[in-house]
Protein backbone atom coordinates (compact mmCIF):
# COMPACT_ATOMS: atom_id res chain seq x y z
CA UNK A 1 0.00 0.00 0.00
CA UNK A 2 2.61 2.58 1.24
CA UNK A 3 4.28 1.64 -2.10
CA UNK A 4 1.93 2.10 -4.43
CA UNK A 5 1.25 5.58 -2.74
CA UNK A 6 5.06 6.51 -3.05
CA UNK A 7 5.05 5.20 -6.96
CA UNK A 8 1.76 7.22 -7.67
CA UNK A 9 3.51 10.00 -6.02
CA UNK A 10 6.27 9.89 -8.33
CA UNK A 11 4.89 9.24 -11.16
CA UNK A 12 2.06 11.92 -11.04
CA UNK A 13 3.93 14.90 -11.78
CA UNK A 14 4.57 13.43 -15.36
CA UNK A 15 0.67 12.01 -15.54
CA UNK A 16 0.16 15.80 -15.18
CA UNK A 17 2.55 16.78 -17.57
CA UNK A 18 1.56 14.79 -20.38
CA UNK A 19 -2.08 15.77 -19.41
CA UNK A 20 -0.66 19.29 -19.94
CA UNK A 21 1.40 18.85 -23.28
CA UNK A 22 -1.56 17.58 -24.80
CA UNK A 23 -3.69 20.19 -23.54
CA UNK A 24 -1.23 22.40 -25.24
CA UNK A 25 -1.30 21.18 -28.64
CA UNK A 26 -5.34 19.92 -28.53
CA UNK A 27 -7.20 22.13 -25.72
CA UNK A 28 -9.10 20.22 -23.52
CA UNK A 29 -12.84 20.24 -22.41
CA UNK A 30 -13.68 20.62 -18.50
CA UNK A 31 -17.04 20.49 -16.92
CA UNK A 32 -17.48 23.11 -14.19
CA UNK A 33 -19.43 22.71 -10.70
CA UNK A 34 -22.55 23.92 -12.61
CA UNK A 35 -22.66 21.41 -15.39
CA UNK A 36 -21.56 23.60 -18.14
CA UNK A 37 -18.63 22.64 -20.32
CA UNK A 38 -16.11 25.66 -20.51
CA UNK A 39 -12.56 25.08 -23.03
CA UNK A 40 -9.45 25.74 -22.36
CA UNK A 41 -6.75 26.74 -24.53
CA UNK A 42 -3.05 26.21 -24.67
CA UNK A 43 -1.05 28.26 -25.76
CA UNK A 44 -1.81 31.92 -25.67
CA UNK A 45 -1.08 32.26 -29.49
CA UNK A 46 -3.76 29.66 -30.49
CA UNK A 47 -6.20 31.44 -28.17
CA UNK A 48 -8.05 32.85 -31.54
CA UNK A 49 -8.48 29.33 -32.77
CA UNK A 50 -9.80 28.71 -29.82
CA UNK A 51 -12.06 31.11 -29.62
CA UNK A 52 -13.59 30.56 -32.70
CA UNK A 53 -13.67 27.20 -32.03
CA UNK A 54 -16.13 27.97 -29.09
CA UNK A 55 -18.09 29.81 -31.17
CA UNK A 56 -18.28 27.46 -33.67
CA UNK A 57 -19.46 24.49 -31.54
CA UNK A 58 -21.32 26.14 -28.39
CA UNK A 59 -22.96 29.39 -29.61
CA UNK A 60 -26.49 29.30 -29.12
CA UNK A 61 -27.58 30.13 -33.13
CA UNK A 62 -25.63 28.80 -36.07
CA UNK A 63 -22.67 30.42 -37.26
CA UNK A 64 -19.87 30.18 -40.38
CA UNK A 65 -16.96 29.96 -39.32
CA UNK A 66 -15.62 31.19 -42.48
CA UNK A 67 -17.38 34.73 -42.30
CA UNK A 68 -15.88 34.81 -38.44
CA UNK A 69 -12.50 34.18 -39.98
CA UNK A 70 -13.43 36.96 -42.99
CA UNK A 71 -14.51 39.53 -40.40
CA UNK A 72 -11.69 38.66 -37.63
CA UNK A 73 -8.26 39.47 -40.15
CA UNK A 74 -9.32 42.97 -41.07
CA UNK A 75 -10.07 43.75 -37.71
CA UNK A 76 -6.41 42.52 -36.54
CA UNK A 77 -4.68 44.05 -38.98
CA UNK A 78 -6.52 47.58 -38.79
CA UNK A 79 -4.42 47.80 -34.92
CA UNK A 80 -1.46 47.63 -36.33
CA UNK A 81 -1.53 50.25 -38.81
CA UNK A 82 -3.17 52.16 -41.81
CA UNK A 83 -2.04 50.00 -45.25
CA UNK A 84 -1.90 46.15 -43.57
CA UNK A 85 -4.81 45.11 -45.44
CA UNK A 86 -6.72 42.18 -46.34
CA UNK A 87 -8.58 41.44 -49.63
CA UNK A 88 -10.78 38.74 -49.81
CA UNK A 89 -10.63 36.82 -52.88
CA UNK A 90 -13.84 38.12 -54.40
CA UNK A 91 -11.76 41.78 -54.82
CA UNK A 92 -8.28 40.89 -55.36
CA UNK A 93 -9.17 41.02 -58.81
CA UNK A 94 -10.88 44.33 -58.83
CA UNK A 95 -7.39 45.59 -56.03
CA UNK A 96 -4.72 44.43 -58.34
CA UNK A 97 -6.13 45.16 -61.83
CA UNK A 98 -5.08 48.80 -62.42
CA UNK A 99 -1.25 47.84 -61.34
CA UNK A 100 -1.02 45.23 -63.76
CA UNK A 101 -0.85 47.44 -66.44
CA UNK A 102 -4.12 45.46 -68.23
CA UNK A 103 -7.44 43.83 -67.91
CA UNK A 104 -9.62 41.51 -69.88
CA UNK A 105 -12.66 43.26 -72.24
CA UNK A 106 -14.05 44.99 -75.38
CA UNK A 107 -11.69 47.79 -75.43
CA UNK A 108 -14.30 51.22 -74.90
CA UNK A 109 -14.10 53.89 -72.48
CA UNK A 110 -18.40 54.75 -71.93
CA UNK A 111 -20.95 56.84 -70.31
CA UNK A 112 -24.54 56.75 -69.36
CA UNK A 113 -26.82 59.33 -71.16
CA UNK A 114 -30.23 58.94 -70.44
CA UNK A 115 -29.70 55.30 -69.26
CA UNK A 116 -28.26 54.45 -72.80
CA UNK A 117 -24.42 53.31 -72.80
CA UNK A 118 -22.55 55.84 -75.25
CA UNK A 119 -19.07 54.74 -76.47
CA UNK A 120 -16.76 57.69 -75.59
CA UNK A 121 -13.56 56.52 -77.30
CA UNK A 122 -12.44 52.84 -78.45
CA UNK A 123 -9.06 51.79 -77.22
CA UNK A 124 -6.63 51.87 -80.14
CA UNK A 125 -6.16 48.25 -81.39
CA UNK A 126 -8.44 46.76 -79.27
CA UNK A 127 -11.41 44.27 -80.32
CA UNK A 128 -13.99 46.92 -80.17
CA UNK A 129 -11.74 49.35 -82.65
CA UNK A 130 -11.13 46.54 -84.79
CA UNK A 131 -14.63 44.95 -84.90
CA UNK A 132 -16.20 48.42 -86.06
CA UNK A 133 -17.57 50.18 -82.87
CA UNK A 134 -17.05 53.68 -83.52
CA UNK A 135 -17.08 56.70 -80.88
CA UNK A 136 -20.50 58.04 -80.56
CA UNK A 137 -22.75 54.04 -80.66
CA UNK A 138 -25.04 53.68 -78.67
CA UNK A 139 -24.88 50.28 -77.26
CA UNK A 140 -28.56 48.86 -76.61
CA UNK A 141 -28.50 45.44 -75.94
CA UNK A 142 -25.62 43.05 -74.54
CA UNK A 143 -26.03 39.41 -74.94
CA UNK A 144 -29.57 39.65 -75.92
CA UNK A 145 -30.42 41.81 -73.03
CA UNK A 146 -31.71 45.05 -73.08
CA UNK A 147 -29.57 47.97 -71.33
CA UNK A 148 -30.81 51.29 -73.02
CA UNK A 149 -33.61 52.83 -70.92
CA UNK A 150 -33.23 50.67 -68.53
CA UNK A 151 -31.79 52.26 -64.69
CA UNK A 152 -28.60 50.15 -64.57
CA UNK A 153 -25.36 51.37 -62.80
CA UNK A 154 -21.68 51.69 -64.48
CA UNK A 155 -20.88 48.80 -62.39
CA UNK A 156 -23.17 46.42 -63.90
CA UNK A 157 -22.57 47.16 -67.52
CA UNK A 158 -19.17 46.64 -66.95
CA UNK A 159 -19.84 43.43 -65.91
CA UNK A 160 -21.52 42.46 -68.66
CA UNK A 161 -19.04 43.81 -71.17
CA UNK A 162 -15.88 42.15 -69.52
CA UNK A 163 -14.98 38.59 -69.09
CA UNK A 164 -11.86 36.41 -69.93
CA UNK A 165 -9.85 36.66 -73.14
CA UNK A 166 -11.07 34.63 -75.79
CA UNK A 167 -14.74 34.52 -74.90
CA UNK A 168 -16.92 36.56 -76.97
CA UNK A 169 -19.99 38.81 -76.17
CA UNK A 170 -22.42 40.03 -78.71
CA UNK A 171 -23.80 43.58 -78.91
CA UNK A 172 -26.68 45.66 -80.19
CA UNK A 173 -25.53 48.85 -81.43
CA UNK A 174 -27.35 52.16 -82.80
CA UNK A 175 -25.67 54.60 -84.55
CA UNK A 176 -26.62 57.96 -85.86
CA UNK A 177 -27.79 57.92 -89.23
CA UNK A 178 -27.99 53.83 -90.00
CA UNK A 179 -31.46 53.08 -89.47
CA UNK A 180 -32.44 49.79 -86.89
CA UNK A 181 -29.92 48.15 -84.71
CA UNK A 182 -26.59 47.00 -86.00
CA UNK A 183 -25.14 43.78 -84.00
CA UNK A 184 -21.33 42.93 -83.22
CA UNK A 185 -19.90 39.96 -81.53
CA UNK A 186 -16.82 41.09 -80.01
CA UNK A 187 -13.62 38.52 -78.76
CA UNK A 188 -12.77 39.54 -76.01
CA UNK A 189 -8.64 40.78 -75.82
CA UNK A 190 -6.39 41.64 -73.27
CA UNK A 191 -6.56 46.03 -72.60
CA UNK A 192 -3.48 47.96 -71.84
CA UNK A 193 -4.29 50.38 -69.08
CA UNK A 194 -2.24 53.59 -69.11
CA UNK A 195 -0.35 55.36 -65.96
CA UNK A 196 1.32 57.92 -67.79
CA UNK A 197 -1.76 60.00 -68.71
CA UNK A 198 0.04 62.28 -71.10
CA UNK A 199 3.07 63.65 -72.25
CA UNK A 200 4.20 66.52 -74.84
CA UNK A 201 5.98 69.65 -75.63
CA UNK A 202 5.04 72.81 -73.53
CA UNK A 203 7.01 74.77 -75.71
CA UNK A 204 10.27 74.52 -77.88
CA UNK A 205 12.62 73.36 -74.27
CA UNK A 206 9.86 72.11 -71.95
CA UNK A 207 8.40 68.72 -71.91
CA UNK A 208 5.53 67.41 -69.31
CA UNK A 209 4.64 64.01 -68.49
CA UNK A 210 1.64 63.13 -65.93
CA UNK A 211 1.95 59.78 -64.31
CA UNK A 212 -1.67 58.90 -62.73
CA UNK A 213 0.05 55.60 -61.05
CA UNK A 214 2.73 53.15 -60.72
CA UNK A 215 1.89 50.19 -62.54
CA UNK A 216 3.69 47.32 -64.10
CA UNK A 217 3.84 48.90 -67.09
CA UNK A 218 4.95 52.95 -66.02
CA UNK A 219 8.42 52.73 -66.67
CA UNK A 220 8.34 51.47 -69.99
CA UNK A 221 5.70 54.21 -69.97
CA UNK A 222 7.57 56.85 -69.23
CA UNK A 223 10.74 55.82 -71.16
CA UNK A 224 8.93 56.07 -74.40
CA UNK A 225 7.65 59.66 -73.63
CA UNK A 226 10.41 60.61 -72.28
CA UNK A 227 12.76 59.33 -75.35
CA UNK A 228 10.08 61.19 -77.89
CA UNK A 229 10.19 64.30 -76.30
CA UNK A 230 14.37 64.20 -76.14
CA UNK A 231 14.09 63.69 -79.29
CA UNK A 232 12.14 66.70 -79.79
CA UNK A 233 14.45 68.97 -77.75
CA UNK A 234 13.67 68.38 -74.77
CA UNK A 235 15.77 70.51 -72.15
CA UNK A 236 13.61 70.69 -69.53
CA UNK A 237 11.02 68.63 -68.03
CA UNK A 238 8.05 68.95 -65.50
CA UNK A 239 6.93 65.33 -64.41
CA UNK A 240 3.93 66.10 -62.62
CA UNK A 241 3.02 62.72 -60.41
CA UNK A 242 -0.05 65.31 -58.60
CA UNK A 243 -2.83 63.34 -57.51
CA UNK A 244 -0.71 60.01 -57.87
CA UNK A 245 -1.12 57.51 -54.70
CA UNK A 246 1.94 55.41 -55.49
CA UNK A 247 2.23 51.86 -57.00
CA UNK A 248 5.09 49.47 -57.39
CA UNK A 249 8.32 50.70 -56.01
CA UNK A 250 10.35 49.69 -58.73
CA UNK A 251 8.65 51.18 -60.85
CA UNK A 252 9.60 54.48 -59.21
CA UNK A 253 12.98 54.10 -58.67
CA UNK A 254 13.51 52.92 -62.06
CA UNK A 255 12.27 56.56 -62.85
CA UNK A 256 14.60 58.10 -60.68
CA UNK A 257 17.52 56.56 -61.81
CA UNK A 258 17.10 58.20 -65.37
CA UNK A 259 17.86 62.00 -63.33
CA UNK A 260 20.70 60.81 -60.91
CA UNK A 261 24.16 59.81 -61.39
CA UNK A 262 25.72 56.71 -60.88
CA UNK A 263 25.88 55.72 -57.20
CA UNK A 264 23.85 58.20 -56.09
CA UNK A 265 21.09 56.73 -53.42
CA UNK A 266 17.70 56.89 -54.50
CA UNK A 267 15.63 55.35 -51.52
CA UNK A 268 16.47 52.88 -48.55
CA UNK A 269 13.77 50.57 -46.55
CA UNK A 270 13.96 49.51 -43.12
CA UNK A 271 12.09 47.14 -40.64
CA UNK A 272 11.99 45.11 -37.50
CA UNK A 273 12.93 42.02 -39.47
CA UNK A 274 13.78 43.70 -42.79
CA UNK A 275 17.44 44.20 -43.00
CA UNK A 276 18.16 47.53 -44.67
CA UNK A 277 18.21 47.62 -48.42
CA UNK A 278 19.52 50.65 -50.64
CA UNK A 279 18.51 51.31 -53.86
CA UNK A 280 21.35 52.94 -55.65
CA UNK A 281 20.99 55.22 -59.40
CA UNK A 282 23.13 53.00 -62.19
CA UNK A 283 24.68 54.09 -65.10
CA UNK A 284 21.49 54.47 -67.51
CA UNK A 285 19.76 58.21 -67.18
CA UNK A 286 18.97 59.20 -69.99
CA UNK A 287 18.10 62.77 -68.36
CA UNK A 288 20.67 63.77 -66.45
CA UNK A 289 21.02 66.97 -67.98
CA UNK A 290 17.16 67.54 -68.37
CA UNK A 291 16.69 70.09 -66.02
CA UNK A 292 13.94 68.87 -63.42
CA UNK A 293 10.92 69.86 -61.71
CA UNK A 294 8.20 67.78 -60.31
CA UNK A 295 5.25 68.65 -58.92
CA UNK A 296 3.26 67.27 -56.09
CA UNK A 297 0.06 67.94 -53.97
CA UNK A 298 -1.27 65.99 -50.98
CA UNK A 299 -2.34 63.10 -52.51
CA UNK A 300 1.03 62.46 -54.24
CA UNK A 301 1.92 59.11 -51.95
CA UNK A 302 4.07 56.29 -51.87
CA UNK A 303 6.00 55.67 -54.94
CA UNK A 304 5.34 59.38 -55.76
CA UNK A 305 7.41 60.41 -52.34
CA UNK A 306 10.23 58.23 -53.34
CA UNK A 307 11.01 60.01 -56.40
CA UNK A 308 10.23 63.54 -54.74
CA UNK A 309 12.55 62.35 -52.07
CA UNK A 310 15.03 61.36 -53.69
CA UNK A 311 15.22 64.49 -56.54
CA UNK A 312 15.38 66.68 -53.46
CA UNK A 313 17.84 64.84 -51.66
CA UNK A 314 20.40 64.31 -53.84
CA UNK A 315 19.67 68.53 -54.76
CA UNK A 316 18.70 66.94 -58.49
CA UNK A 317 15.89 69.17 -59.15
CA UNK A 318 13.04 71.74 -57.83
CA UNK A 319 9.69 69.76 -56.06
CA UNK A 320 6.81 72.35 -56.35
CA UNK A 321 3.44 72.24 -55.09
CA UNK A 322 2.11 71.03 -51.29
CA UNK A 323 3.13 68.34 -48.93
CA UNK A 324 2.96 64.99 -49.93
CA UNK A 325 0.49 62.81 -48.30
CA UNK A 326 3.65 61.04 -46.09
CA UNK A 327 2.88 57.35 -46.90
CA UNK A 328 5.76 55.41 -46.30
CA UNK A 329 5.44 51.69 -45.25
CA UNK A 330 6.44 48.95 -47.47
CA UNK A 331 4.25 46.07 -47.74
CA UNK A 332 5.10 42.56 -48.69
CA UNK A 333 1.67 40.30 -50.05
CA UNK A 334 0.98 36.93 -49.29
CA UNK A 335 -1.65 34.57 -50.93
CA UNK A 336 -3.78 32.48 -49.38
CA UNK A 337 -4.81 29.57 -51.23
CA UNK A 338 -8.72 30.14 -51.41
CA UNK A 339 -7.60 33.25 -53.35
CA UNK A 340 -7.23 36.06 -50.84
CA UNK A 341 -4.33 37.86 -50.42
CA UNK A 342 -2.95 39.91 -46.78
CA UNK A 343 -0.53 42.80 -47.78
CA UNK A 344 1.71 43.05 -44.29
CA UNK A 345 3.74 45.99 -43.55
CA UNK A 346 7.30 44.65 -43.38
CA UNK A 347 9.03 48.17 -43.47
CA UNK A 348 9.32 52.08 -44.29
CA UNK A 349 11.00 53.82 -46.87
CA UNK A 350 13.53 56.64 -46.09
CA UNK A 351 14.75 59.30 -48.32
CA UNK A 352 18.37 59.40 -48.91
CA UNK A 353 19.27 62.08 -45.98
CA UNK A 354 17.37 59.54 -43.77
CA UNK A 355 13.67 61.34 -43.45
CA UNK A 356 11.07 58.96 -42.81
CA UNK A 357 8.29 59.52 -45.41
CA UNK A 358 5.28 57.82 -43.22
CA UNK A 359 3.40 60.45 -41.62
CA UNK A 360 2.76 59.50 -37.37
CA UNK A 361 -0.79 57.09 -37.24
CA UNK A 362 -0.88 56.56 -33.59
CA UNK A 363 -4.09 58.16 -33.33
CA UNK A 364 -5.54 55.53 -35.37
CA UNK A 365 -6.79 54.49 -38.97
CA UNK A 366 -9.51 56.68 -39.08
CA UNK A 367 -8.21 59.80 -37.86
CA UNK A 368 -4.87 59.10 -39.72
CA UNK A 369 -7.38 59.30 -42.96
CA UNK A 370 -8.79 62.19 -41.88
CA UNK A 371 -5.54 64.24 -41.84
CA UNK A 372 -6.04 65.66 -45.10
CA UNK A 373 -9.82 67.52 -43.84
CA UNK A 374 -7.48 68.12 -40.73
CA UNK A 375 -4.66 69.64 -43.14
CA UNK A 376 -7.56 71.71 -44.88
CA UNK A 377 -8.95 73.38 -42.09
CA UNK A 378 -6.10 74.32 -40.50
CA UNK A 379 -4.88 76.41 -43.77
CA UNK A 380 -2.09 74.03 -44.96
CA UNK A 381 -3.52 74.01 -48.64
CA UNK A 382 -3.53 78.00 -48.27
CA UNK A 383 -0.08 78.62 -46.90
CA UNK A 384 2.71 77.03 -46.19
CA UNK A 385 3.13 73.98 -43.47
CA UNK A 386 4.66 75.65 -40.13
CA UNK A 387 6.27 71.74 -40.01
CA UNK A 388 9.30 73.01 -41.74
CA UNK A 389 10.70 74.98 -38.60
CA UNK A 390 10.90 72.26 -36.35
CA UNK A 391 14.49 71.71 -35.96
CA UNK A 392 14.06 67.87 -35.22
CA UNK A 393 12.88 67.51 -38.49
CA UNK A 394 15.36 68.98 -40.25
CA UNK A 395 18.05 67.32 -42.68
CA UNK A 396 20.47 68.60 -44.59
CA UNK A 397 21.07 67.34 -48.37
CA UNK A 398 25.13 66.83 -49.84
CA UNK A 399 24.73 70.21 -51.32
CA UNK A 400 23.89 71.73 -48.32
CA UNK A 401 20.38 72.75 -48.70
CA UNK A 402 17.82 71.96 -45.77
CA UNK A 403 14.72 69.83 -45.97
CA UNK A 404 12.58 68.69 -43.58
CA UNK A 405 10.68 65.30 -42.53
CA UNK A 406 8.16 65.11 -40.33
CA UNK A 407 5.76 62.86 -42.95
CA UNK A 408 5.17 63.69 -46.87
CA UNK A 409 7.87 65.69 -48.63
CA UNK A 410 7.87 69.24 -48.19
CA UNK A 411 8.49 71.02 -51.46
CA UNK A 412 11.01 73.68 -52.37
CA UNK A 413 8.78 75.94 -53.65
CA UNK A 414 4.90 76.11 -52.15
CA UNK A 415 2.10 76.60 -54.01
CA UNK A 416 -1.60 77.10 -52.48
CA UNK A 417 -4.78 75.87 -54.16
CA UNK A 418 -5.86 77.73 -56.35
CA UNK A 419 -9.11 79.46 -55.64
CA UNK A 420 -9.41 82.59 -58.00
CA UNK A 421 -12.54 82.31 -59.91
CA UNK A 422 -14.59 80.40 -57.16
CA UNK A 423 -18.18 81.65 -56.81
CA UNK A 424 -21.58 80.13 -55.16
CA UNK A 425 -22.53 80.12 -59.14
CA UNK A 426 -19.74 77.66 -59.73
CA UNK A 427 -20.03 76.19 -56.68
CA UNK A 428 -23.34 75.05 -57.59
CA UNK A 429 -22.54 74.58 -61.53
CA UNK A 430 -19.51 71.90 -59.65
CA UNK A 431 -21.93 70.39 -57.27
CA UNK A 432 -24.21 69.40 -59.77
CA UNK A 433 -21.38 68.07 -62.23
CA UNK A 434 -22.76 70.54 -65.12
CA UNK A 435 -19.55 71.14 -66.89
CA UNK A 436 -19.09 67.91 -67.55
CA UNK A 437 -22.47 66.81 -68.43
CA UNK A 438 -22.79 69.66 -70.57
CA UNK A 439 -19.69 68.88 -72.23
CA UNK A 440 -20.38 65.01 -73.02
CA UNK A 441 -24.01 65.82 -74.28
CA UNK A 442 -22.05 68.69 -76.69
CA UNK A 443 -19.59 66.07 -78.26
CA UNK A 444 -22.12 63.98 -78.76
CA UNK A 445 -24.42 65.93 -80.79
CA UNK A 446 -21.18 67.85 -82.27
CA UNK A 447 -18.98 64.77 -82.91
CA UNK A 448 -19.48 64.94 -87.07
CA UNK A 449 -17.24 67.97 -86.81
CA UNK A 450 -15.00 68.08 -83.92
CA UNK A 451 -13.24 65.21 -85.51
CA UNK A 452 -12.20 66.68 -87.97
CA UNK A 453 -9.76 68.28 -85.70
CA UNK A 454 -6.96 66.55 -84.36
CA UNK A 455 -5.21 68.65 -81.64
CA UNK A 456 -5.82 70.48 -78.74
CA UNK A 457 -4.88 73.99 -80.19
CA UNK A 458 -7.49 73.76 -82.85
CA UNK A 459 -10.31 72.09 -80.62
CA UNK A 460 -10.09 75.14 -78.86
CA UNK A 461 -10.06 77.67 -81.66
CA UNK A 462 -12.85 75.88 -83.14
CA UNK A 463 -15.10 76.25 -79.73
CA UNK A 464 -14.12 80.05 -78.89
CA UNK A 465 -16.17 80.42 -82.47
CA UNK A 466 -18.87 78.90 -81.37
CA UNK A 467 -20.25 80.58 -77.79
CA UNK A 468 -20.40 77.62 -75.69
CA UNK A 469 -19.96 79.39 -72.55
CA UNK A 470 -23.31 80.99 -73.66
CA UNK A 471 -25.16 77.66 -74.49
CA UNK A 472 -23.87 75.79 -70.68
CA UNK A 473 -25.35 78.84 -69.06
CA UNK A 474 -28.78 78.41 -70.81
CA UNK A 475 -28.17 74.40 -70.42
CA UNK A 476 -27.53 75.40 -66.54
CA UNK A 477 -30.39 77.78 -65.93
CA UNK A 478 -32.24 74.47 -67.19
CA UNK A 479 -30.99 72.52 -64.53
CA UNK A 480 -32.15 74.86 -61.77
CA UNK A 481 -28.88 77.03 -61.84
CA UNK A 482 -30.24 80.38 -62.09
CA UNK A 483 -28.02 82.85 -64.32
CA UNK A 484 -26.02 85.43 -62.21
CA UNK A 485 -24.19 87.76 -64.73
CA UNK A 486 -21.48 89.28 -61.71
CA UNK A 487 -20.83 85.61 -60.56
CA UNK A 488 -20.30 84.44 -64.20
CA UNK A 489 -17.95 87.10 -65.11
CA UNK A 490 -15.78 86.51 -62.34
CA UNK A 491 -15.82 82.44 -62.89
CA UNK A 492 -15.99 82.90 -66.48
CA UNK A 493 -11.77 81.63 -67.92
CA UNK A 494 -12.76 78.71 -65.28
CA UNK A 495 -15.69 77.73 -66.55
CA UNK A 496 -14.60 78.35 -70.21
CA UNK A 497 -11.60 76.23 -69.93
CA UNK A 498 -13.10 73.64 -68.51
CA UNK A 499 -15.72 72.98 -71.00
CA UNK A 500 -13.37 73.24 -73.69
CA UNK A 501 -11.20 70.45 -72.16
CA UNK A 502 -13.91 68.39 -71.75
CA UNK A 503 -15.14 68.63 -75.22
CA UNK A 504 -11.54 67.41 -76.50
CA UNK A 505 -11.32 65.08 -73.95
CA UNK A 506 -14.40 63.46 -75.49
CA UNK A 507 -12.94 63.88 -79.22
CA UNK A 508 -9.28 62.77 -78.07
CA UNK A 509 -8.50 61.81 -75.06
CA UNK A 510 -6.24 62.98 -72.60
CA UNK A 511 -4.07 64.72 -75.93
CA UNK A 512 -7.31 67.13 -75.67
CA UNK A 513 -7.67 67.89 -71.94
CA UNK A 514 -4.36 68.05 -70.32
CA UNK A 515 -2.95 70.67 -73.25
CA UNK A 516 -6.29 73.01 -72.60
CA UNK A 517 -6.75 72.41 -68.99
CA UNK A 518 -3.06 73.68 -68.26
CA UNK A 519 -3.90 77.15 -69.15
CA UNK A 520 -5.93 77.53 -65.51
CA UNK A 521 -3.63 75.60 -63.54
CA UNK A 522 -1.79 77.87 -61.48
CA UNK A 523 0.39 75.01 -60.27
CA UNK A 524 1.66 74.40 -63.46
CA UNK A 525 2.07 77.72 -65.05
CA UNK A 526 4.19 78.77 -61.79
CA UNK A 527 6.43 75.43 -62.81
CA UNK A 528 6.97 76.81 -66.18
CA UNK A 529 7.59 80.14 -65.35
CA UNK A 530 10.55 78.83 -62.71
CA UNK A 531 11.74 77.07 -65.32
CA UNK A 532 11.85 80.03 -67.60
CA UNK A 533 13.13 82.18 -65.13
CA UNK A 534 17.02 80.43 -64.57
CA UNK A 535 18.65 77.12 -63.93
CA UNK A 536 16.98 75.03 -61.85
CA UNK A 537 19.86 74.06 -59.59
CA UNK A 538 20.00 78.60 -58.42
CA UNK A 539 16.20 77.89 -57.33
CA UNK A 540 16.46 74.32 -55.30
CA UNK A 541 18.20 76.12 -51.78
CA UNK A 542 14.49 76.88 -49.72
CA UNK A 543 14.06 80.68 -48.77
Amino acid sequence: MNFRIKASSTYLPLIFAIVLILGMLIGVKLVDPSGERSMFVYPKTDKLSGVLNFIEMEYVDSVSREKLVEETIPTVLKNLDPHSVYIPARDLQRVTEPLEGNFDGIGIQFNMLSDTVVVIQTISGGPSERIGIAPGDRIVAINDSVVAGVDMADGDIVDKLRGLRGTTVKVGVKRQGIPGMMEFEITRDRIPLYSVDVSYMINDEIGYIKISQFSRTTFREYMEAAEELNARGMKKLILDLRGNGGGYMDQATSIADQFLEEGNLIVYTEGRASQRKNVYATSNGINLNTELLVLIDEWSASASEIIAGAVQDNDRGLVVGRRSFGKGLVQNQTMFSDGSALRLTVARYYTPTGRSIQKPYDAGSDEYFNDLDQRFLHGEFDVEDSIKFDDSLRFITPGGNVVYGGGGIMPNVFIPRDTIGFTDYYNQITRQGLVYRFAFDYSDRNRSTLIEYDNAEDISRHLDRQGILDKFVSFAQSQGVEANSQQIGRSREIIHTQIKAYIARNIIDNEGFYPIIANIDEALQRSINLLEEGPVADMITRN
